[in-house]
């Protein structure tokens, strides 16, 4: 999905309930891999300090965006609108750049554009992407919250088949049942316990959760 606003053009990377897994169950031998999300090494540039304050950059860590069905626009975090805070920007691609902090509710994609005004009065805004945190609950990418851009532990998921398998809130409140819960996040697959049915890559220092069902 794209929104523009006056500022830039956002693709919404990850939304809650929509995170897709890669999977496989029993014994170790497999794992279940993440499709689109930003691990990997963190080779995209990070933008560097700049003065903070509503328009001062675009979207920059601590300012808000306005939520709708059309359109994302940065506004001050006092007003009413505001329904988002940036807990981390970046420059690059999310599939280079570092990762998001673990209970991110939703990234955006922040497309190069060329518009009449921008941050440093250079006519362009880089390309980047800001990881955000609703101001109010729900919080879709806490510990079992049903979505975010990352799969962390208390998080639960329910089997697509085909070895594939999504996330699902724990408490039974998304569209379907959850059917196992990451317990532990560890180095290698045969650090899991006994009861691990399912292996979840998450990435970073710990990159293999144990999933067991619920």
């Amino acid at each position: 999905m794209r929104v523009r606003s006056g500022w830039g053009t956002f693709a919404v990377l990850a939304a809650a309930g929509a995170v897709l897994l890669t999977g496989c169950q029993g014994a170790p031998g497999g794992a279940a891999e993440e499709d689109g999300r930003a691990g990997g090494p963190a080779t995209a540039t990070v933008s560097p300090p700049r003065p903070s304050g509503y328009g001062a950059v675009f979207l920059a860590v601590d300012e808000c965006s306005s939520f709708g069905r059309t359109s994302f626009t940065e506004v001050s975090c006092t007003s009413e609108r505001a329904a988002a805070r940036v807990v981390a920007r970046h420059d690059g691609t999310v599939r280079d750049g570092p990762r998001c902090p673990a209970t991110t509710d939703f990234v955006l994609h922040i497309h190069e554009q060329r518009p009449s005004s921008d941050e440093d009065g250079d006519g362009a805004v880089p390309r980047g992407y800001a990881c955000m945190r609703h101001l109010q609950p729900p919080h879709p990418g806490d510990p079992g919250g049903g979505g975010g851009p990352r799969t962390i532990v208390g998080d639960c998921v329910y089997d697509l088949g085909d070895g594939k398998v999504r996330e699902t809130a724990c408490d039974g409140s998304g569209r379907r049942e959850p059917e196992f819960e990451v317990t532990k996040a560890v180095d290698d697959r045969s650090d899991c316990p006994a009861s691990t049915a399912l292996y979840v890559r998450l990435g970073g220092t710990t990159p293999v959760g144990c999933a067991r069902p619920v």
